[in-house]
């Protein structure tokens, strides 16, 4: 969401060092742009439901026997939003222009996605399994795999057509309708799903009789969206027509020639010896936070906090989500931005062994009766203070974004460098799910298998068709844990005087002209 924001701005900036002083010096005024700005929110919202259902399987699958390996194999669906970049150049170079440059791509996507959920909807109960019968995972992995594909392609057609569809003092409300937008849609895909889905909460507060299902499935879910964006999609294809100004100067890219041109744009940047070694620095620096990031969620469920709850408590969270930038500003201002960064990376590394700390202890404080209200206000405090370090690393990562990005380039510096923060984070926790079941070791409870560790599928389904039971000696989650809060410090003691030398550098070192003169 972010790097939308950022990128929008880098354009802005652009459209003014081209000349277009609108941006800069009209002031916003809404009025004639109340539905344009109704239909980028929307648009947003509708993209943030897949990435929002993506987040609730694994909640759905955690008790369903799967291992921490099948978890780290469907964490790739979140992927594709990380790795845009690699095909937003053809989005924005090919297009019909009789039909509209962003609706060339967003009107079939949109189709597609519906489609697909629709599709999904008639399978998605048999690949979630049963208690007896194991999930699907690889029909899973592919079809949400590629439902967030086509989300991320929906996302750089709308960023594109935001630009042009406000006018050029409202600009700036394009990266609110995305903030609010995608949030709105995943609070609808991950929390209010979870919730309805739940037996558990619609008994406890929707209900007068107990029922053994919750009031949806994923597959109604599912059905229900894939209309929404079939009929809406249809909608704005046949009534929200598109300034067609490709061939102005606010709109560049005129065949598929630029395509080329946008990739060696790309290779330009990364030559930089600066931009390498922030690459290299974001690449590495959240390997110390996977652990708590990626497993931690799933633990608690396994120790039995109702996933519902869990979701939950996102809900008091999106104040904190919207203030905290604000409050952040005045600390991201000056010349060394990422001294936020780094005053929060130690206390972030510290929510790793709190959060085990409680996943220990969870079995114990939450008795038969489900959790306290005293449990959930010590899961709440936790979850606020690992929030607060992750705003206060995302705020002042952003703020030297956009100081270092070299403005003549427009948003391309800027979703480069998002880009690599992105996969800094997607492919340690991938890396985090696969290696918890290898570093757990179990045992079979039976004694005339006694060297049976069910360390594979074979010895597993052994130990369980004699009547026994595969024990839990070491959880692999607190090993986890332990390495990653050494690898952490280990790391910022590299990380430190490295950031620093990167935050004294020249604007110079940043310029992609300079570099090639």
């Amino acid at each position: 969401m972010a790097l939308t924001k950022r990128k929008q701005s880098a354009e802005k900036e652009e459209l003014i060092e081209n000349g277009d002083t609108n941006v800069e010096s009209g002031r916003s005024n809404i009025k004639g742009d109340e539905l344009n700005i109704a239909v980028l929110l929307f648009l947003y919202t509708l993209q943030g439901i897949p990435l929002g259902l993506a987040g609730a399987v694994p909640m759905l699958l955690q008790n369903r026997g799967i291992t921490y390996t099948q978890q780290a194999e469907f964490s790739f669906v979140n992927w594709p939003f990380s790795v845009k970049l690699l095909w937003a150049p053809i989005v924005d170079a090919l297009f019909w222009p009789k039909f509209g440059r962003r609706k060339t791509w967003l009107v079939p996507v949109q189709y597609l996605i519906g489609i697909v959920m629709i599709l999904m909807s008639s399978g998605v109960t048999g690949w979630l399994g049963t208690n007896e019968i194991a999930p699907s995972m690889i029909h899973l992995t592919a079809s949400f795999l590629f439902l967030n594909f086509l989300a991320a392609t929906q996302d750089i057609a709308v960023d594109g057509w935001a630009l042009t569809m406000l006018k050029r003092c409202n600009v700036g409300h394009a990266s609110t309708c995305n903030t609010v937008g995608q949030t709105a849609g995943f609070f609808l895909g991950y929390v209010l799903f979870l919730a309805l889905e739940s037996p558990y909460f619609c008994n406890k507060y929707l209900r007068t009789d107990p029922e053994e299902t919750g009031l949806v499935t994923l597959a109604s879910f599912l059905w229900f969206w894939g209309w929404v964006f079939i009929v809406t999609t249809t909608i704005i294809a046949i009534f929200k027509h598109e300034n067609n100004d490709s061939n102005s100067r606010d709109d560049p890219v005129r065949g598929p020639s630029d395509i080329v041109k946008a990739y060696k744009q790309l290779y330009t940047i990364v030559k930089l010896p600066a931009v390498r070694t922030l690459a290299f620095v974001l690449f590495t620096a959240k390997l110390g936070f996977c652990a708590a990031d990626a497993v931690s969620g799933l633990k608690l469920i396994e120790a039995g906090v109702p996933r519902e709850d869990l979701a939950l408590l996102a809900v008091p969270l999106v104040p904190v989500q919207i203030i905290m930038p604000v409050i952040l500003a005045k600390h991201t201002t000056g010349p060394a931005p990422l001294s936020l960064w780094l005053r929060a990376f130690p206390l972030r590394l510290l929510v790793g062994p709190l959060a085990a700390a409680l996943v220990a202890l969870t079995p114990t404080l939450l008795g038969n009766a489900g959790p306290s209200y005293f449990y959930l206000f010590i899961l709440l405090a936790l979850y606020v203070f690992h929030q607060t370090c992750l705003y206060c690393m995302f705020v002042a990562v952003m703020a030297f974004f956009a100081k270092v990005s070299d403005p003549t380039v427009g948003g391309t510096y800027m979703t480069l460098l998002n880009t690599v923060s992105n996969l800094g984070t997607n492919w340690p926790n991938t890396l985090a799910l696969w290696a918890i079941d290898h570093l757990t070791y179990k045992s079979c409870s039976l004694p005339e298998l006694g060297d049976n560790m069910c360390a594979s599928s074979l010895e597993a389904e052994l130990c369980k068709s004699k009547g026994g039971v595969c024990n839990t000696r070491i959880d692999g989650y607190y090993i986890e844990t332990v390495i990653c809060l050494i690898v952490g410090f280990l790391w910022l003691q590299w990380g430190r005087p490295t950031i620093n030398r990167l935050q004294r550098l020249p604007a110079t070192a940043w310029q992609i002209q300079l570099f090639h003169r």
